[in-house]
């Protein structure tokens, strides 16, 4: 197929149908992107985009890579070298992880879902040469949640981003000079007694609780700077207990861990928000750590604030699991089990004995007659 037979457009040629009654397009990569950037090392992103299209055939020769198969599939496929393109040109390179990511996108029957190239290269936040960015489709809409919203719930499971993004934009607001301050809390509901069975001060026992917060202010910001924000009181972490009778005005408040919250403590949590403040709750509903019998306030307050506006839930999947890729594997394993585990419960409440037949009325038995004795007298 020659190269004038073709009219292209943006480097990607009409599809057009081959004698087998599929369809074939060519697409041609400028010159300024590299093949190996856009291929990988050793092809290792071409296998990656085979692998997500099974049904076409993608061939590459020099710098031209011809698509060939069903007409919606190569368009998909041309979409996606596009995309890919779009971020190589923000000097962001290209990983297995975000073209698997971009072709699960590009397939999502949403037409209002932002494209793969404006997920991978909105910039909440960069320190020390490290850019902080959603990595999937569901924290693209979480973060723009945050944007639009006073009050954002993020619901999921563990590794899919929700409280370290939600810090980003914490610290984004306050550098922006939205906020004067940031306050992260957590419940110690989890550690229940054994509190009081550590070692040193009340400040001693909580703090591998809040560990995690920290570990992730230091991630974005100067770890120089941290202990005397902290003693100004711009960053305040402390845990849940300590917000009981405060007004949070002009601040970024975070709850982290808030499936550890009763209904009662959450209730109080919320009626904290002040004026000029915002408010990110996150939490996991399958890591429950209350005791039993008690209910989560995190599953109670969907029920209660769903309608409410200017009140979000985001959920995030095992998809958006950003940690090792077992990791998601794990919790679609543990939700598969807990799906088994309730069906087995459910199922013997839903067995009712056995109903007589109406009409067919059963005779009385007859008296049973007294056994006799087989033992003879001498």
């Amino acid at each position: 197929m020659s190269d004038t037979s073709q009219t292209r457009t943006n480097g990607q040629s009409r599809p057009e149908t081959t004698d087998d009654g599929r369809v074939s397009a060519r697409i041609v990569i400028p010159e300024k992107h590299p093949m190996v950037t856009l291929l990988g090392t050793a092809d290792s992103l071409l296998r990656v985009i085979e692998q997500g299209f099974p049904a076409a055939d993608i061939h590459v020769r020099g710098n031209e890579v011809t698509a060939t198969g069903d007409r919606a599939e190569v368009a998909l496929v041309q979409r996606l070298f596009t995309e890919m393109m779009l971020v190589l040109r923000t000097g962001q390179p290209l990983t297995e992880d975000s073209v698997e990511r971009s072709i699960a996108m590009i397939r999502s029957q949403d037409p209002d879902s932002p494209a793969p190239s404006q997920v991978f290269t909105a910039n909440i936040l960069s320190n020390r040469g490290r850019t902080i960015r959603p990595k999937t489709l569901n924290q693209q809409r979480y973060v723009d949640a945050i944007d639009k919203h006073t009050i954002v719930f993020g619901l999921g499971p563990a590794g899919t981003g929700k409280t370290y993004l939600a810090m980003a934009k914490a610290v984004q607001a306050l550098q922006a000079k939205e906020v004067n301050r940031i306050i992260l809390t957590r419940p110690a509901v989890e550690a229940g007694e054994r509190l009081g069975f550590l070692p040193g001060t009340l400040y001693e026992k909580i703090d591998p609780y809040l560990r995690p917060l920290y570990d992730a202010l230091h991630d974005m910001m100067d770890p120089d700077s941290i202990p005397r924000l902290m003693a100004a009181g711009t960053i305040e972490v402390a845990p849940l207990a300590y917000m009981r009778g405060r007004t949070l005005n002009d601040a970024f408040i975070i709850l982290d861990e808030a499936q550890n919250t009763s209904p009662e403590q959450m209730k109080m949590f919320l009626t904290r928000l002040g004026f000029n403040s915002r408010v990110v709750v996150t939490g996991d509903t399958s890591q429950i750590d209350l005791p039993g019998g008690t209910r989560s306030g995190l599953k109670v307050v969907q029920d209660i604030l769903a309608d409410v506006p200017d009140i979000h839930f985001s959920v995030l999947t095992s998809t958006d699991v950003v940690r090792h890729k077992l990791v998601g594997r794990i919790v679609d394993a543990y939700e598969r089990w807990d799906a088994r585990q309730e069906a087995e419960e459910a199922a013997p409440a839903a067995r009712k004995p056995a109903q007589r037949r109406p009409g067919k009325a059963t005779a009385p038995r007859a008296p049973r007659a007294p056994r006799q004795s087989h033992r003879t007298e001498s």
